[in-house]
């Protein structure tokens, strides 16, 4: 019962957070017509179509650019990696799922990551460390977080998510560039509304940001609280994260633009707070054995 309210509740989080980045990417669009023309409307309409653009670009490409940053190899039969492989299959059969492509990352740094934006096109993919280094159960479980973020289509949110930020950095600069260049409208506007709009353009690619990694952090809680649910051993995946979490060398392998697809930081940065990829690894550990 507690599962289940957690898994109910990270996701009335998430619909929260997104319905958030939508207005924010609405108004950093009229905010920039508005300092120039002192029109909101069309800005809220140009900022929708380049997010909807933008937005397929990078989903048309994801997962093979993913895998090419992080140096991935397809395991292609499972003649390959046998272990690796049924172990998959089972948890994908168990998710209900299609089988995710997958792929090894050479790298003695126990870590994983999952992308695709469906589940039709999942992808895993796992470092030779962390089969090296963990025990089986302990590997299934981190598996079952990636198959959780796969079912769950975290990989399709986050490609949004960084697709609408890219946008409002977009509108921001186009607007800051006017009022720097000073083509700001100063007639026929009402001058509260005209600071508004200024302060926002300012503010928001920070703003965007933060929902971004703030999204990004629920999505883990999300994955860790249904993996345990697919796999049935939330003390593995937890012994599994605090093992992963305590290692203090990085991913030599991983890419910073695909950071946040990890199971755990693969930068090792300790950031804290707004700014991280992922939340601490102690509240998800405490989180994962309260289950």
């Amino acid at each position: 019962m507690l599962l289940h309210k957690q898994i109910e509740s990270n996701k009335r989080k998430t619909v929260s957070i997104v319905l958030a980045f939508i207005v924010l990417v609405l108004l950093t669009g009229a905010g920039a017509t508005y300092v120039q023309f002192g029109e909101p409307l069309w800005g809220g309409i140009l900022a929708v179509v380049l997010a909807v653009g933008y937005t397929l670009l990078m989903v048309m490409s994801s997962t093979r650019v993913v895998m090419a940053m992080n140096h991935a190899r397809e395991v292609e039969r499972s003649e390959d990696q046998p272990f690796l492989w049924h172990m998959v299959e089972g948890l994908a059969l168990a998710a209900r799922v299609p089988m995710p492509r997958i792929f090894i990352v050479d790298d003695s740094i126990p870590n994983a990551f999952a992308t695709g934006i469906s589940p039709e096109k999942g992808a895993v993919a796992v470092t030779t460390g962390l089969m090296d280094r963990l025990g089986r159960e302990e590997v299934e479980a981190v598996l079952a977080h990636e198959m959780a973020h796969i079912k769950n289509y975290d990989i399709r949110l986050s490609t949004v998510a960084l697709a609408l930020v890219s946008v409002i950095a977009i509108m921001s600069d186009f607007g800051t560039n006017i009022l720097l260049g000073g083509r700001g409208r100063d007639k026929g506007v009402h001058p509260v509304v005209y600071m508004l709009a200024v302060v926002l353009l300012l503010v928001s690619p920070l703003l965007a940001t933060l929902i971004r990694l703030a999204i990004s952090r629920n999505r883990e809680y999300l994955a860790d609280a249904s993996g345990a649910e697919l796999c049935r051993n939330p003390y593995a995946l937890a012994s599994a994260l605090e093992k992963i979490s305590s290692t203090q060398e990085p991913v030599k392998e991983a890419s910073q633009a695909s950071a946040m697809l990890y199971f755990s930081d693969p930068l090792k940065k300790k950031m804290a707070g707004l700014f991280s990829t992922h939340p601490p690894a102690e509240e998800r550990i405490r989180r994962l054995r309260g289950m």
